[in-house]
């Protein structure tokens, strides 16, 4: 199988299929970094979906234009594209990340809601039992948003909120950022360059 230059992992023998999801929280940075990485592995194949708010979030937020971004996909799709390969279950993928997961994008996927594309690649993710990271982005939270995250997690979905890690001494916001997105990539066992905790540590 080969994808714009895509090879495969030998220890897989196939590319690795993984669905982003940007929307209108903030730390688009999250998304943009975890495309930059991927597609400086060469093995994963990426299939790129961004809100309306997310978009506009990558321009108040970041130094990237919307189309640069894209560019770093495999594949980009239109929000209201609900007819588009990754709204189908028959189309195989390895899982979705939603980085950052607004609060909205959250209720959509608890409440099974597929109202856009993004939320419906989602829900097809859940219901094939595959790997649905959110990284939700909210904070102080209320029983509501608590609520929410237990009903997305008994749906399968995996919370990770991008909670920062000190122990790896970071010298960079940019640090932080690649230490989280390396802790999202492991559930997948994609390896990319990071500090990890020493095993000589005690």
């Amino acid at each position: 199988m080969s994808v714009r230059g895509l090879r495969k992992d030998p220890q897989r023998g196939s590319v690795v299929r993984l669905v982003i999801g940007i929307s209108g929280a903030t730390g688009a940075i999250y998304a943009i970094r975890i495309l930059e990485l991927l597609r400086a592995r060469g093995d994963v194949e990426t299939h790129l979906v961004i809100t309306d708010m997310g978009r506009a979030t990558i321009r108040l937020e970041t130094e990237y234009a919307v189309q640069a971004v894209e560019e770093l996909a495999n594949h980009v799709y239109s929000i209201k594209d609900l007819a588009a390969a990754i709204s189908s279950g028959s189309f195989r993928t390895e899982g979705m990340i939603v980085a950052p997961c607004s609060v909205k994008t959250l209720s959509s996927v608890a409440n099974c809601l597929n109202d856009n594309l993004l939320t419906r690649a989602a829900d097809v993710t859940l219901k094939e039992r595959r790997k649905l990271v959110l990284l939700v982005r909210e904070t102080p939270l209320h029983a509501g948003h608590c609520q929410l995250m237990l009903d997305a997690s008994r749906n399968g979905a995996i919370i990770m909120p991008p909670v920062p890690a000190f122990y790896t001494h970071p010298k960079s916001v940019l640090d932080i950022v690649d230490d989280t997105v390396a802790r999202v990539l492991d559930i997948w066992n994609l390896d990319v360059a990071t500090t990890r905790w020493p095993e000589s540590r005690q």
